[in-house]
Protein backbone atom coordinates (compact mmCIF):
# COMPACT_ATOMS: atom_id res chain seq x y z
CA UNK A 1 0.00 0.00 0.00
CA UNK A 2 2.75 2.42 0.98
CA UNK A 3 4.67 1.52 -2.15
CA UNK A 4 1.63 2.30 -4.31
CA UNK A 5 1.14 5.70 -2.64
CA UNK A 6 4.79 6.54 -3.14
CA UNK A 7 4.59 5.76 -6.87
CA UNK A 8 1.43 7.88 -7.20
CA UNK A 9 3.03 10.88 -5.51
CA UNK A 10 6.11 10.49 -7.64
CA UNK A 11 3.97 10.56 -10.82
CA UNK A 12 2.33 13.80 -9.64
CA UNK A 13 5.67 15.42 -8.93
CA UNK A 14 6.93 14.43 -12.39
CA UNK A 15 3.82 15.99 -13.96
CA UNK A 16 4.35 19.31 -12.16
CA UNK A 17 8.00 19.61 -13.19
CA UNK A 18 7.29 20.53 -16.85
CA UNK A 19 4.85 23.23 -15.68
CA UNK A 20 7.39 24.70 -13.27
CA UNK A 21 10.01 24.61 -15.98
CA UNK A 22 7.71 26.44 -18.41
CA UNK A 23 6.90 29.09 -15.81
CA UNK A 24 10.61 29.55 -15.10
CA UNK A 25 11.34 30.01 -18.80
CA UNK A 26 8.51 32.55 -19.14
CA UNK A 27 9.74 34.45 -16.09
CA UNK A 28 13.30 34.47 -17.41
CA UNK A 29 12.12 35.80 -20.78
CA UNK A 30 10.09 38.55 -19.12
CA UNK A 31 13.05 39.59 -16.97
CA UNK A 32 15.35 39.64 -20.01
CA UNK A 33 12.82 41.75 -21.91
CA UNK A 34 12.59 44.21 -19.01
CA UNK A 35 16.39 44.34 -18.84
CA UNK A 36 16.64 45.13 -22.56
CA UNK A 37 13.98 47.84 -22.24
CA UNK A 38 15.78 49.34 -19.24
CA UNK A 39 19.14 49.31 -21.03
CA UNK A 40 17.48 51.13 -23.93
CA UNK A 41 16.03 53.69 -21.51
CA UNK A 42 19.42 54.28 -19.86
CA UNK A 43 20.95 54.78 -23.31
CA UNK A 44 18.38 57.53 -24.01
CA UNK A 45 19.25 59.45 -20.83
CA UNK A 46 23.00 58.71 -20.90
CA UNK A 47 24.71 62.10 -21.10
CA UNK A 48 27.64 63.26 -23.15
CA UNK A 49 29.97 63.65 -20.18
CA UNK A 50 32.29 65.94 -22.13
CA UNK A 51 29.54 68.58 -21.98
CA UNK A 52 29.51 68.37 -18.19
CA UNK A 53 33.25 68.18 -17.63
CA UNK A 54 33.89 71.91 -17.94
CA UNK A 55 32.22 75.26 -18.47
CA UNK A 56 29.06 76.71 -16.95
CA UNK A 57 26.98 74.23 -15.00
CA UNK A 58 23.85 73.20 -16.88
CA UNK A 59 20.28 73.48 -15.66
CA UNK A 60 19.22 70.25 -13.98
CA UNK A 61 16.08 68.18 -14.23
CA UNK A 62 15.14 69.31 -10.70
CA UNK A 63 15.39 72.99 -11.71
CA UNK A 64 13.41 72.35 -14.89
CA UNK A 65 10.80 70.55 -12.82
CA UNK A 66 10.48 73.53 -10.50
CA UNK A 67 10.03 75.88 -13.46
CA UNK A 68 7.29 73.62 -14.82
CA UNK A 69 5.51 73.58 -11.45
CA UNK A 70 5.71 77.35 -11.19
CA UNK A 71 4.06 77.75 -14.60
CA UNK A 72 1.10 75.82 -13.23
CA UNK A 73 1.24 77.60 -9.88
CA UNK A 74 2.52 81.22 -10.23
CA UNK A 75 2.26 81.66 -6.45
CA UNK A 76 5.45 79.65 -6.04
CA UNK A 77 8.55 81.82 -5.50
CA UNK A 78 10.54 82.80 -8.57
CA UNK A 79 13.45 80.57 -9.47
CA UNK A 80 16.70 81.76 -7.92
CA UNK A 81 19.71 80.16 -9.59
CA UNK A 82 23.05 81.63 -10.64
CA UNK A 83 25.82 79.11 -11.39
CA UNK A 84 29.35 80.28 -10.61
CA UNK A 85 32.85 78.90 -11.09
CA UNK A 86 34.47 76.80 -8.37
CA UNK A 87 37.04 79.50 -7.57
CA UNK A 88 34.13 81.82 -6.65
CA UNK A 89 33.01 79.47 -3.87
CA UNK A 90 35.18 79.72 -0.71
CA UNK A 91 36.96 76.65 0.54
CA UNK A 92 35.07 76.86 3.84
CA UNK A 93 31.79 76.42 1.92
CA UNK A 94 33.14 73.43 0.01
CA UNK A 95 34.39 71.79 3.20
CA UNK A 96 31.15 72.58 5.05
CA UNK A 97 29.15 70.67 2.45
CA UNK A 98 31.56 67.73 2.54
CA UNK A 99 31.44 67.67 6.37
CA UNK A 100 27.63 67.81 6.38
CA UNK A 101 26.81 65.53 3.47
CA UNK A 102 29.67 63.22 2.57
CA UNK A 103 32.76 63.22 4.79
CA UNK A 104 34.53 60.57 2.69
CA UNK A 105 33.79 62.27 -0.63
CA UNK A 106 37.40 62.25 -1.81
CA UNK A 107 38.02 58.68 -0.64
CA UNK A 108 35.12 56.75 -2.22
CA UNK A 109 34.32 56.17 -5.89
CA UNK A 110 30.71 57.30 -5.82
CA UNK A 111 29.34 55.05 -3.07
CA UNK A 112 30.23 55.15 0.61
CA UNK A 113 29.72 51.58 1.80
CA UNK A 114 30.81 52.45 5.34
CA UNK A 115 28.18 55.21 5.57
CA UNK A 116 25.56 52.87 4.12
CA UNK A 117 26.36 50.26 6.76
CA UNK A 118 26.20 52.86 9.55
CA UNK A 119 22.87 54.20 8.27
CA UNK A 120 21.34 50.73 8.07
CA UNK A 121 22.54 49.85 11.57
CA UNK A 122 21.02 53.06 12.92
CA UNK A 123 17.73 52.51 11.09
CA UNK A 124 17.41 48.93 12.31
CA UNK A 125 18.34 49.86 15.87
CA UNK A 126 15.78 52.67 16.04
CA UNK A 127 13.21 51.02 13.74
CA UNK A 128 13.01 54.23 11.77
CA UNK A 129 14.11 53.96 8.15
CA UNK A 130 14.63 57.63 7.38
CA UNK A 131 18.42 57.88 7.21
CA UNK A 132 20.12 57.09 3.93
CA UNK A 133 23.71 57.23 2.81
CA UNK A 134 23.58 58.99 -0.54
CA UNK A 135 26.92 60.51 -1.46
CA UNK A 136 27.41 63.92 -3.06
CA UNK A 137 27.97 62.09 -6.35
CA UNK A 138 24.64 60.26 -6.08
CA UNK A 139 22.80 63.44 -5.11
CA UNK A 140 24.36 65.24 -8.06
CA UNK A 141 23.14 62.55 -10.45
CA UNK A 142 19.66 62.61 -8.92
CA UNK A 143 19.46 66.38 -9.31
CA UNK A 144 20.81 66.44 -12.86
CA UNK A 145 18.99 63.60 -14.54
CA UNK A 146 16.46 61.82 -12.31
CA UNK A 147 13.73 62.54 -9.76
CA UNK A 148 13.19 62.44 -6.01
CA UNK A 149 11.33 59.13 -6.27
CA UNK A 150 12.58 56.37 -3.97
CA UNK A 151 11.55 53.43 -6.12
CA UNK A 152 14.21 50.75 -6.72
CA UNK A 153 14.32 51.37 -10.47
CA UNK A 154 15.27 55.01 -9.96
CA UNK A 155 17.97 53.97 -7.50
CA UNK A 156 19.29 51.49 -10.06
CA UNK A 157 19.53 54.24 -12.70
CA UNK A 158 21.22 56.48 -10.13
CA UNK A 159 23.82 53.76 -9.48
CA UNK A 160 24.64 53.29 -13.17
CA UNK A 161 24.87 57.01 -13.90
CA UNK A 162 26.97 57.64 -10.79
CA UNK A 163 29.52 55.07 -11.94
CA UNK A 164 29.67 56.78 -15.34
CA UNK A 165 30.11 60.23 -13.82
CA UNK A 166 32.83 59.11 -11.40
CA UNK A 167 34.77 57.63 -14.32
CA UNK A 168 34.38 60.64 -16.61
CA UNK A 169 34.48 63.65 -14.27
CA UNK A 170 36.95 64.73 -11.60
CA UNK A 171 35.93 64.97 -7.96
CA UNK A 172 36.43 68.72 -8.06
CA UNK A 173 34.08 69.07 -11.02
CA UNK A 174 31.44 66.86 -9.37
CA UNK A 175 31.58 69.02 -6.25
CA UNK A 176 31.39 72.18 -8.36
CA UNK A 177 28.24 70.93 -10.08
CA UNK A 178 26.66 69.92 -6.79
CA UNK A 179 27.36 73.28 -5.15
CA UNK A 180 25.67 74.99 -8.10
CA UNK A 181 22.54 72.83 -8.31
CA UNK A 182 21.76 71.72 -4.75
CA UNK A 183 18.45 73.02 -3.39
CA UNK A 184 18.75 75.48 -0.48
CA UNK A 185 15.10 76.48 -0.18
CA UNK A 186 11.91 76.70 -2.20
CA UNK A 187 13.07 77.73 -5.67
CA UNK A 188 16.62 78.44 -4.45
CA UNK A 189 19.31 76.42 -6.19
CA UNK A 190 23.06 76.71 -5.80
CA UNK A 191 25.36 78.41 -3.30
CA UNK A 192 25.41 81.79 -5.06
CA UNK A 193 21.62 82.17 -5.11
CA UNK A 194 21.38 80.95 -1.51
CA UNK A 195 24.04 83.41 -0.32
CA UNK A 196 22.27 86.31 -1.98
CA UNK A 197 18.84 85.26 -0.72
CA UNK A 198 19.68 84.51 2.92
CA UNK A 199 22.52 86.97 3.58
CA UNK A 200 22.41 89.54 0.79
CA UNK A 201 26.01 88.79 -0.17
CA UNK A 202 27.85 86.89 -2.87
CA UNK A 203 29.11 83.37 -2.22
CA UNK A 204 32.80 84.30 -2.25
CA UNK A 205 32.33 86.47 0.87
CA UNK A 206 30.59 83.84 3.03
CA UNK A 207 31.88 83.52 6.57
CA UNK A 208 32.56 80.17 8.18
CA UNK A 209 29.34 80.35 10.20
CA UNK A 210 27.27 81.24 7.13
CA UNK A 211 28.85 78.35 5.24
CA UNK A 212 27.91 76.03 8.12
CA UNK A 213 24.33 77.30 8.03
CA UNK A 214 23.98 76.75 4.30
CA UNK A 215 25.42 73.24 4.60
CA UNK A 216 22.98 72.53 7.45
CA UNK A 217 20.14 73.50 5.09
CA UNK A 218 20.77 70.71 2.58
CA UNK A 219 18.97 67.67 4.08
CA UNK A 220 15.60 69.45 4.24
CA UNK A 221 15.97 72.92 2.70
CA UNK A 222 12.33 74.01 2.67
CA UNK A 223 11.68 73.26 6.36
CA UNK A 224 15.10 73.87 7.88
CA UNK A 225 17.03 76.89 6.65
CA UNK A 226 18.52 80.22 7.85
CA UNK A 227 15.07 81.84 7.66
CA UNK A 228 13.08 79.22 9.58
CA UNK A 229 15.83 78.75 12.22
CA UNK A 230 14.25 75.55 13.54
CA UNK A 231 15.81 73.73 16.49
CA UNK A 232 16.93 70.90 14.23
CA UNK A 233 18.56 73.39 11.86
CA UNK A 234 20.40 75.19 14.66
CA UNK A 235 21.75 71.92 16.08
CA UNK A 236 22.99 70.81 12.69
CA UNK A 237 24.56 74.20 11.89
CA UNK A 238 26.43 74.22 15.21
CA UNK A 239 27.66 70.67 14.59
CA UNK A 240 28.98 71.53 11.11
CA UNK A 241 30.58 74.72 12.47
CA UNK A 242 32.39 72.77 15.21
CA UNK A 243 33.82 70.36 12.64
CA UNK A 244 34.98 73.26 10.48
CA UNK A 245 36.69 74.92 13.46
CA UNK A 246 38.51 71.67 14.21
CA UNK A 247 39.46 71.26 10.55
CA UNK A 248 40.93 74.75 10.27
CA UNK A 249 42.59 74.68 13.67
CA UNK A 250 44.78 71.73 12.68
CA UNK A 251 48.41 72.74 11.97
CA UNK A 252 49.31 72.57 8.31
CA UNK A 253 51.74 69.83 7.29
CA UNK A 254 55.16 71.13 6.26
Amino acid sequence: MKHWLFRRRRRRSLKTRPKLWRYSVYLFRILMLLLVVDIFYISTIWPDWSEYGRGTVKKTKFIQGYEARRKKNPQLPRLKWKPVAMNWIPRTMRNAVIVAEDSRFYQHTGFDLDALKEAMEYNVEHMDFKYGASTISQQTIKNMFLSASKNPLRKWHELILTIGMEIKLSKTRILEIYLNVAEFGKGIFGVEAASQYYYGISAHTLSMWQAAELAATLPSPVKHNPRTQTKRFKRRAKKVYRYLKILYSKPKAR
